[in-house]
């Protein structure tokens, strides 16, 4: 169901759609659908998107919205992702109600993953 002025979808561009295809899917278990070369849809994600072709990419320090996942067990999910070809761009810190961390995926879009205190 669709949702009337609801936030519904959201694209980044990605240099190597290949490489940001496996990442997510190794990371996060994200299901992909290619339309042509130069776009790929992503779902399994919390909200669908997409990823296009470009030589650019999202960060927070340039002014793009920081996307921020939720997980269960902060440590284990950035082992996943380390191990799945990200780079840690902002260890592990304490916020007021949780703990988070930054990460880059291989063409570069910055992400960040947060988990309660108690955690």
């Amino acid at each position: 169901m669709l949702n009337h002025e609801k936030i519904n979808y959201v694209e980044f561009a990605s240099a190597n759609l290949p490489e940001t295809k496996r990442f997510f899917i190794d990371a996060f278990d994200w299901s992909f659908e290619d339309f042509g070369p130069d776009y790929t849809a992503f779902s399994n994600a919390g909200l669908d998107g997409g990823f296009y072709k470009a030589d650019l990419s999202a960060s927070a320090s340039k002014g793009s919205a920081l996307i921020i996942f939720y997980s269960n067990d902060l440590e284990k999910t950035q082992e996943k992702i380390v191990n799945a070809g990200g780079v840690i761009s902002k260890d592990v810190f304490p916020f007021p109600g949780g703990r988070r961390f930054e990460f880059t995926e291989p063409a570069g879009n910055e992400f960040a993953v947060w988990s309660d205190l108690g955690i």
